[in-house]
């Protein structure tokens, strides 16, 4: 059995854990509410953009804009997954998650693929199943901008065009709730016409000053807010399963000075006990 002093030290040691996890659920808690608030709002924004863009494609083809231009999606082959993570762990099992979603992924669509992780956590991962990188990304921090991820928008539009690959997603994981943070594909390119839009003739919509020009202007902005509310979705998430996470740590180490404060009771009161009889058996010898 462990002494007095052992489990004291024990228990400074659960109460100095204890101090920490709260501090940070604490501020992941704060840090959420304004990562939420991000997401929440970007969301109807993208929404429609999908609904313009898609109804678009709809009435347009490859002629008119090359992200538009519908390949062999059939093929498993020259596509790219852009695959969102967080830098920095300590967030339950959200990486995991996500990492083990797109590694279904690739297991089930073999071919010729590659990577583009954003956040360290996905290229740690990546790096270890030896799937091939394309390029890396660093998480955007607390307040990603819509700058940050023009770079990453620039890049997969660029190598679509170009024939690298004929077809783009983007696995990220979408917050649902505070409690629940579910890993999601979606289809970055080509743009895929809405199902609703087929067969509405072309003359329905007028393009000022041209449909090149208009979708010259519009398409790569599509591409871009698709891919900045990946990273705001990812953002919230994170904040979100972390402070559930610091949240869980802390009971458990409320719990756990529970369990060393009563064992070093009863190891307080052995020893009392004990010393109490050497002491009457001492006298009972003289």
């Amino acid at each position: 059995m462990p002494s007095q002093r052992e489990i004291r030290r024990r228990i400074g040691s659960a109460k100095n854990i204890k101090q920490i996890t709260r501090a940070m659920q604490f501020v992941a808690a704060s840090k959420l509410r304004r990562a939420q608030e991000s997401t929440l709002a970007a969301r109807p924004y993208r929404e429609k953009l999908d609904e313009v863009i898609a109804d678009i494609a709809a009435v347009l083809d490859g002629a008119d804009h090359p992200l538009l231009a519908g390949r062999d999606l059939h093929a498993e082959h020259n596509r790219l997954l852009v695959v969102m993570t967080s830098d920095r762990g300590l967030a339950g099992a959200l990486n995991t998650n996500t990492i083990r979603f797109a590694a279904r992924e690739i297991a089930e669509h073999p071919g010729d693929l590659k990577v583009v992780p954003v956040g360290r956590k996905g290229r740690d991962a990546m790096r270890r199943a030896r799937v091939p990188i394309a390029a890396y990304f660093d998480g955007f921090g607390e307040r990603p901008s819509f700058a940050d991820v023009l770079p990453i928008a620039r890049l997969v539009a660029d190598d679509f065009i170009s024939g690298t690959y004929d077809r783009v997603d983007v696995i990220y994981p979408r917050f649902v709730s505070t409690l629940v943070q579910r890993p999601v594909l979606e289809q970055l390119l080509p743009i895929v016409p809405s199902p609703d839009m087929a067969g509405i003739p072309g003359n329905q919509f007028l393009f000022e000053p041209n449909p090149g020009a208009f979708l010259e202007a519009l398409v790569p902005r599509y591409v871009a807010t698709r891919v900045y509310a990946s990273v705001l979705e990812t953002t919230a998430s994170f904040f979100s399963s972390q402070m559930v996470a610091m949240k869980n740590a802390t009971e458990n180490a409320e719990e756990l000075i529970d369990d060393l404060t009563l064992s070093y009771n009863k190891v307080r009161q052995a020893n009392i006990t004990r010393e109490m009889v050497e002491i009457a058996s001492g006298a009972q010898a003289r």
